[in-house]
């Protein structure tokens, strides 16, 4: 798909690069202070509102200087978040990793053991069509308890010890690359062939993750975990705090480099960007790119979304990254993005 991207901003020169510490920034004077004041205010109110839920942090950084930090009761800047499917953009950062390595071929059938049988349809999946949410592997992404729900059987249930063993059991439903459907099944299949790619596992995996990753950016808080078969359970279990988050937010801004060294490959990131065929009138919880969220704070934003509303929104008109960790009903899902939305607006490009 052809598409004009937004332009994503260079580091501002005399910026340091926040790997030790966030250097710090005054709100600008062009921002809405007032209703960035009633926004906030709003969000920490006590008790917790009922439009949106519990906030437990806010990080707002802005041309590579953090400007506004707040936590809940309870909570403070060395606390660890729950990532939820935010970890599903991380394990996207580890694919572009190796594919710049040379080490994984995201437009070749992926290298899945379960479906390499002669004539199995599924061995003709790719990384590219997973990473999109576009495999047509048949996996039922469903929260509300009592309702027949894979993810929840992967995570809790009989899959847990095997997430990627349990996602790549599904049956086809769609042909792949026609049906777009949202899946932390198909995120855990390519989160083993990343591993698998690297002939790593478990521990040395994670020692993967902190070399090329996490220890580059600063991320030392991050804690990611890993099914007893050693794959890093992508599709949901990251923590780290708000800052480190932000850390994250700030590699795909800058457009996978870090401190004047490339450590995505060129491209990865306008990849992670570029909208997916949805079909007309599916159940879709917004458009997507591979394995980011877009536009949810407006058109030319991206972000990783997690569940119980956790979120890392990337505006590169404005040069600016919003983390909120919380716990948002379901139900509430709406107000709490367009509260977001609110928060990034006033802030103008």
């Amino acid at each position: 798909m052809s598409v004009d991207l937004a332009s994503l901003p260079l580091q501002p020169s005399g910026t340091p690069w926040p790997t030790s510490d966030w250097p710090a920034g005054d709100l600008p004077p062009t921002a809405d202070l007032r209703a960035i004041e009633a926004l906030v205010g709003h969000a920490f109110a006590e008790p917790a509102p009922a439009d949106i839920g519990e906030t437990h942090a806010l990080a707002v950084v802005r041309e590579g200087r953090l400007l506004l930090e707040r936590y809940g009761q309870g909570f403070g800047p060395q606390s660890t978040c729950r990532s939820w499917s935010m970890a599903k953009s991380v394990t996207q950062a580890l694919v572009g990793l190796i594919v710049g390595d040379g080490a994984l071929d995201i437009q070749a059938p992926a290298k899945v053991p379960e479906w390499r049988a002669d004539g199995d349809p599924r061995g003709a999946i790719t990384l590219d069509q997973m990473l999109r949410m576009s495999s047509g592997l048949a996996f039922i992404e469903e929260y509300i308890p009592g309702e027949p729900s894979d993810v929840i059987e992967m995570l809790f249930g009989k899959g847990q010890d095997d997430v990627a063993g349990f996602a790549a059991s599904f049956p086809l439903a769609f042909a792949p690359d026609t049906h777009f459907a949202y899946s932390s099944g198909t995120t855990n299949i390519v989160s083993r062939c990343a591993s698998q790619a690297v002939g790593l596992g478990g521990v040395d995996f994670e020692a993967f993750m902190r070399r090329r990753l996490f220890e580059p950016l600063g991320m030392t808080s991050a804690q990611p975990r890993f099914d007893k078969a050693g794959t890093f359970i992508g599709s949901s279990f990251l923590f780290a705090t708000a800052r480190d988050f932000a850390r994250f937010g700030l590699l795909y801004l800058r457009d996978g480099v870090w401190e004047g060294r490339r450590l995505l490959p060129k491209g990865w990131v306008d990849y992670a960007r570029t909208p997916t065929f949805q079909q007309p009138g599916g159940d879709v919880d917004g458009p997507y790119g591979a394995h980011w969220w877009l536009d949810l704070a407006g058109e030319g934003t991206f972000s990783a979304n997690g569940y119980d509303g956790q979120y890392i929104v990337v505006c590169p008109d404005r040069d600016l990254i919003i983390v909120r960790h919380g716990a948002t009903p379901l139900a509430l899902k709406d107000n709490l993005k367009a509260w977001v939305k609110a928060l990034a607006d006033a802030f103008p490009a």
